[in-house]
């Protein structure tokens, strides 16, 4: 069985000090209830080792917000999946609308980044999804299908089915907008027929699809009912303990 999963994506916030402060009170909510879906928090790499002293991790997955192309080297500012691994985190988010958009990656450099995740024992969350124009123009099928094929399906059976998947309408990223109920639910049915084509039936039924695009407390619930749609990859709402909680709660 598919897990269901909240995990949030802190993205370039927060000062050490700050987030420190925000895992802890992540940490406390969670040891109070019994939540019924696994929970991540991605932090920045400043953040990894200090916050994973901090949580519980029976309650809370530790994840990076992104890792390097290259195994280790000459290659100045670079986080490697190796370094990643020995702060103690488990995930790494891969593929985001951000670092496609502004740092240029493509299927290659997402190919040689989920191989070293792999190889380090970190579980990719990766990222799929259209901008605005793909949507309106009637691609969007097209493009996500593509972004799926071209960067994963190298990736054996057995390998692909440790991934995590996140779809990300580009044009709800911190617009404020959100795909509704039934567009979540016919990408996120699409994007299991898609790994069903390639790997069967088996290993597309036990793939995690999460939301993400402005997703939050009010409309969590209804996103999560969907029988496609197996939680969400958080941005700003991840911020907020409380609001956290309130979308990890959804479940319940």
């Amino acid at each position: 069985m598919r897990k269901n999963i909240v995990a949030g994506n802190w993205k370039m916030n927060t000062t050490l000090q700050e987030g420190v402060g925000l895992a802890k009170d992540v940490n406390e909510a969670l040891s109070k209830v019994n939540a019924a879906c696994d929970v991540i928090i991605c932090v920045p790499f400043t953040h990894l080792a200090p916050v994973n002293a901090v949580i519980n991790p029976a309650k809370l997955g530790l994840g990076a917000e992104n890792c390097a192309d290259h195994k280790s080297g000459a290659y100045t500012g670079e986080v490697s999946a190796s370094m990643v691994a020995s702060t103690g985190a488990s995930y790494v988010i891969l593929g985001h609308s951000e670092r496609r958009q502004y740092y240029g990656e493509t299927a290659e450099t997402l190919k040689e980044k989920v191989a070293l995740a792999l190889e380090n024992n970190l579980t990719p969350i990766f990222c799929i999804g259209e901008v605005l124009e793909q949507r309106e123009n009637g691609t969007y099928l097209e493009v996500v299908k593509a972004q799926i094929e071209d960067a994963l399906f190298n990736l054996s059976a057995e390998d692909f089915s440790k991934l995590i998947l996140a779809y990300e309408p580009v044009w709800a990223i911190g617009t404020g907008k959100t795909a509704t109920d039934d567009q979540a639910q016919e990408m996120h049915a699409f994007i299991r027929g898609v790994i069903a084509d390639k790997y069967g039936k088996e290993v597309a039924d036990n793939t995690s699809i999460l939301y993400g695009g402005s997703c939050k407390p009010s409309n969590a619930r209804a996103l999560f009912a969907k029988p496609d749609v197996d939680g969400g990859l958080i941005g700003g709402a991840s911020l907020d303990a409380e609001s956290f909680m309130g979308i990890v709660e959804a479940f319940n």
